[in-house]
C-alpha cells in the first residue's frame, strides 16, 4: 500500500510562515499556517493508502487524527526527508504543508497503484523548488545533499532522478505559500479552503486592505 506522508511542523508563532510578518502578525501567520497544513491533511486523508504525518513539533494537531505519527529527525532539511524516504518501505509519496490548493483527486492517483512504467512522480513549485515527490523504491539518495529553498532545488532533485534511472512523471507546477504575493495568489485560486478563509479573516482583524478576489468576501 502506498503510504502518503505530510512533512509539516507545529504551527506556534515565530516558527512557521515568519515571512507573512508584515503584514501578518507572528499570531496571526501561525493560524494561517495551521489552516494550510488542515487542508492539506484532509486531502491526504481522502486520498487513500496510508497517511503519515511526519512531524517536527511536540503537539501534533487535532487534524491529524487517523495518521501515523513520525517524529522528524534533526538536521538540515535535505537529512530530515532523506531520513524519512530511508525509513519508509514502498511507494511513498511526500508533501509539504505549503499547498493547501492541492487537488484532492490527483492524490488518490498517486495513492492508486502506480503504471508498471512510473517509478516517481515529481511535482515542481514555481519558486524553482518541489512541491511533491513520490518513488517507487524510496531512498534517501535522492535528496541527501541538496540544498533546499533555492530556487535550483527543484531542478537538483528532478536531475537526481534522471541521473538514477527512474521513469519519473511530472504532476504538475503548484506555487508554495511562502509570502504575502503567494499567499493571496494561493488563497485566491482556492477561495473555498480553510486557508482562504483564515486568511481573509487575519487580513480584516489587522485591517489589511488587498486588491484582488482574496478580498471579495470577509468569512464567516
Amino acid at each position: 500500500m502506498t503510504t502518503v506522508v505530510v512533512v509539516a511542523k507545529e504551527c506556534l508563532p515565530g516558527r512557521v510562515k515568519t515571512r507573512l510578518c508584515p503584514p501578518l502578525t507572528r499570531v496571526h501567520a501561525a493560524l494561517v499556517a495551521q489552516a494550510a497544513l488542515d487542508d492539506t491533511l484532509t486531502a491526504v486523508r481522502g486520498a487513500g493508502g496510508t497517511p503519515l504525518l511526519y512531524f517536527d513539533g511536540a503537539r501534533p494537531p487535532s487534524s491529524a487524527s487517523g495518521f501515523d505519527v513520525l517524529s522528524q529527525c534533526c538536521g538540515p532539511f535535505d537529512e530530515r526527508l532523506a531520513h524519512l524516504f530511508d525509513v519508509c518501505v514502498g511507494p511513498t509519496v511526500l508533501i509539504g504543508m505549503d499547498t493547501p490548493q492541492v487537488d484532492p483527486a490527483l492524490l488518490r492517483r498517486l495513492a492508486a497503484p502506480w503504471p508498471d512504467d512510473v517509478e516517481a512522480w515529481f511535482g515542481e513549485a514555481a519558486d524553482g523548488g518541489f512541491w511533491l515527490l513520490a518513488l517507487r523504491e524510496p531512498t534517501g539518495a535522492h535528496v541527501r545533499g541538496v540544498e533546499m529553498s533555492l530556487d535550483t532545488t527543484g531542478a537538483e532533485v528532478r536531475s537526481r532522478l534522471d541521473e538514477a534511472g527512474l521513469r519519473t512523471c511530472s504532476v504538475g507546477e503548484l506555487r508554495d505559500v511562502d509570502t504575502v504575493a503567494d499567499a493571496i495568489d494561493v488563497a485566491a485560486a482556492a477561495p473555498h479552503t480553510r486557508f482562504a478563509r483564515q486568511l481573509r479573516r487575519s487580513l480584516a482583524d489587522l485591517g489589511v486592505t488587498t486588491v484582488g478576489p482574496i478580498t471579495a468576501g470577509v468569512p464567516s
